[in-house]
């Protein structure tokens, strides 16, 4: 089921792989119907900016079929419960006015794992912006104390993925806030990581959104406001070298957005990578964290 895959190693531990719609006796191992004026909102759902157009596909479709997967919920006493993972099928069916809902109970869950699992379902969540996505990893890494490995192995992603999404938040926030809006791509943020400068970050973005820049006329704009390092005295003039140690030098120069240089000795030789800033460093090596060796 797609539902399933997109739940995180946590969620899909909470939730039983055999869906029995029959009551249980403690309420933990199977489904129920439960009263809606009885179940209260998760109160450590991140305040994420919502997609109107697909809140109302997900009322159209459980107004149409019901709601398909039951909302998980743990007990708070006094016959009431608390939405852990569904808070937009619960929310949903309140503006439906549904007397009924089905649920999972699961107990004894401390507020720390609601928490997380709210976050996890979050960023799970389909067509969430850049942005939120990095807020949600990184609230998930302050707020639950968990390593950036530990956050890919719950989403089900590598640790280089989250870590490039979380670098995002570096950007200044009007940056952010045009990727949020849909101004520029992923791409284009990415690509402005690579200058050091947060002036220059920004001055570049406004001439990006002003031109309907690419992405690769973006990172040509990065490497052009680049520092460029002292000119290295060399003993040969580097016109001397072979073609295609120059084609090499072009093609990793493309692919790692900063100046490289090869230099050839009679056996073996050495390949120089540069780069400007401590971010600047930290991207190259999150692009050869991604090569598989």
């Amino acid at each position: 089921m797609k539902t399933k895959k997109r739940l995180g190693r946590g969620l899909q531990a909470l939730i039983p792989a055999d869906v029995d719609h029959s009551p249980s006796v403690d309420g933990s191992s199977a489904s129920q119907e439960i009263e809606v004026a009885l179940i209260e909102p998760n109160p450590f759902q991140p305040r994420i900016v919502s997609d109107d157009a697909s809140f109302q596909e997900l009322k159209d479709s459980i107004r149409e079929n019901g709601i398909l997967q039951p909302i998980l919920v743990r007990s708070i006493g006094d016959g009431r419960y608390q939405v852990v993972a569904g808070e937009r099928r619960f929310r949903a069916a309140v503006e439906l006015g549904l007397r009924a809902v089905p649920v999972y109970i699961k107990d004894s869950l401390s507020d720390q794992e609601v928490m997380e699992f709210a976050l996890v379902e979050n960023v799970q969540r389909e067509n969430l912006n850049p942005i939120d996505l990095a807020k949600g990893y990184q609230r998930l890494i302050e707020e639950c104390g968990l390593t950036q490995e530990e956050v890919a192995k719950k989403i089900g992603k590598d640790r280089a993925t989250v870590a490039n999404v979380i670098r995002l938040l570096r950007l200044p926030r009007p940056i952010q806030e045009s990727l949020q809006r849909g101004e520029i791509k992923e791409g284009h943020a990415r690509a402005l990581l690579g200058a050091s400068d947060p002036s220059v970050q920004e001055k570049i973005w406004r001439r990006t959104v002003k031109e309907s820049l690419s992405v690769r006329q973006v990172e040509q704009l990065v490497r052009k406001y680049q520092p460029q390092p002292p000119p290295r005295i060399t003993k040969r003039s580097s016109s001397h070298k072979p073609a295609y140690v120059a084609r090499l030098e072009g093609e990793l120069r493309e692919k790692l957005g900063t100046q490289v240089k090869i230099h050839v000795r009679r056996e073996g030789g050495t390949v120089e990578i540069s780069f400007y800033s401590k971010e600047d460093l930290q991207r190259l090596m999150d692009i050869f964290n991604q090569i598989k060796f």
